[in-house]
């Protein structure tokens, strides 16, 4: 049985006891959500794997991806980038590499990491049939099922599938002329050449009783892909976007009912402005399904620094009620990523997550930052690094420029203002409530 099936009949189960402990609430709140569908439980089957919950109440968790191109194609190479993810302090893991030995790489990568892992079928189905038939429409339903079901018995943790991509989402798209930043979903833009060219509805669609069979056996969560989003904030909210958000909003519950655990993917290029409705219009029709955003990034003039302008997108995402969000590395749509664009990735949006958490989870999320005030004020530096993010950083950072003064930092040496009110001005501004 699922996690979700035996949360409804009322069982607690271990892996519902540790996201609890993780995340500082109580077993029944979490099975209450699970129930509900409004938690996911994530677990590979390999291994030694974390569980990481997502979901309503819950710190909003950062997925890394890495995988192969083309154009570079070096499996040592991403076992090296997810050792890296996994350390910097990733929650997830999605493996996307779109050439090469697909199961040799899915399976190096299931060994090598301990984070739950996900992925996207149709990057190896479609590139297999390319292979085998000369061409990705020729791709051959049966063949998309089995292989399906091969990457779940392998250890897949969750699986972003396309399902929401059918022939009324596109139809929207032709009848609003296209789009300013065309499609920007790898899979999503396969899937619809696939339609047109064979004049076939999806598959994953059209037999979503399907998909979801086969994720429910082995407890795999079903992550609704967003093959229709927006590539460019001009695009964002647009009728074809909104289409496939309805669409697996409503796959979505169907998925529920039928036992198997869901989470719905959002875009993308959302300015600033619109980040809030796409949260209110996907968690009201979802019933609060969680909500996987993919940056967002609220402008398209940031190439070299798609970490920074991922992170702003990111925090407001947290913020609003996003319960997972993608990094961005500073080679976004410039080229593959490295090892430390992996590294300032995961960084920056674990720091964008917080960021959200302090407002969303107020009174939990933000004990750390009222501590390292505290720690600050008072000069009491082993317990700020403590407390920090990324405490190595910022000790690395602190000791290779120590200041002349006793207790305070480079920055301002001898005009330090914490230093000097606390010689001077403490006794008379301290009192009980802030100590």
């Amino acid at each position: 049985m699922t996690q979700l099936e035996l949360a409804a009949r009322g069982h607690t189960t271990p892996s519902m006891r540790q996201v609890a402990e993780d995340e500082g609430v109580s077993p029944e709140y979490i099975r209450e959500k699970v129930a509900a569908g409004q938690i996911v439980i994530l677990k590979g089957r390999k291994n030694k794997k974390r569980i990481v919950g997502i979901g309503k109440g819950l710190r909003t968790k950062v997925n890394a991806s890495i995988g192969t191109s083309s154009d570079i194609n070096d499996i040592e190479l991403e076992k090296k980038k997810a050792l890296i993810a996994e350390k910097t302090g990733a929650d997830t893991l999605m493996e996307l590499s779109a050439s090469g030995d697909f199961d040799a790489i899915r399976n190096e990568i299931l060994n090598v990491s301990s984070l739950p892992i996900g992925n996207v079928p149709l990057y190896q189905a479609f590139r297999e049939a390319a292979i085998r038939y000369g061409a990705p429409s020729k791709l051959d339903e049966e063949m998309l099922f089995d292989l399906i079901e091969r990457q779940c018995e392998d250890g897949i943790a969750f699986m972003a599938v396309h399902c929401g991509i059918n022939l009324f989402t596109i139809e929207r798209m032709k009848n609003q002329g296209y789009r300013y930043g065309g499609l920007c979903s790898k899979g999503g833009t396969l899937m619809v050449e696939w339609m047109i060219r064979n004049k076939k509805e999806n598959p994953l669609y059209e037999k979503f009783d399907r998909v979801c069979s086969i994720l429910k056996k082995y407890d795999t969560i079903l992550s609704l892909g967003n093959g229709i989003r927006a590539g460019a904030i001009h695009d964002s909210l647009d009728r074809a976007q909104m289409s496939e958000l309805i669409l697996n909003c409503e796959l979505a519950e169907i998925g529920r009912e039928m036992g198997c655990q869901m989470m719905v993917e959002g875009p993308g290029h959302v300015p600033l402005d619109e980040i809030e409705a796409n949260i209110i219009l996907q968690k009201k029709m979802s019933n609060d399904a969680p909500y996987y955003m993919l940056g967002p990034l609220p402008t398209d003039v940031g190439a070299g620094l798609d970490h920074i302008t991922a992170a702003i997108g990111a925090a407001h995402s947290s913020m609003y009620g996003a319960d997972l969000v993608c990094y961005i590395t500073p080679s976004e749509h410039l080229a593959l990523p490295n090892e430390a664009d992996v590294e300032i990735g995961v960084k920056t949006a674990r720091l964008a997550a917080h960021i959200g958490d302090v407002v969303k989870l107020k009174g939990r999320a933000d004990s750390r930052d009222m501590q390292i005030s505290k720690d600050r004020r008072d000069f009491n530096w082993e317990s700020q690094f403590k407390n920090m993010l990324f405490p190595d950083d910022a000790r690395k950072i602190a000791t290779s420029r120590r200041s002349s003064t006793e207790k305070g930092c480079s920055m301002c040496g001898d005009m330090c203002a914490l230093k000097n009110a606390e010689a001077t001005l403490s006794k008379y501004l301290k009192g009980d409530k802030r100590n």
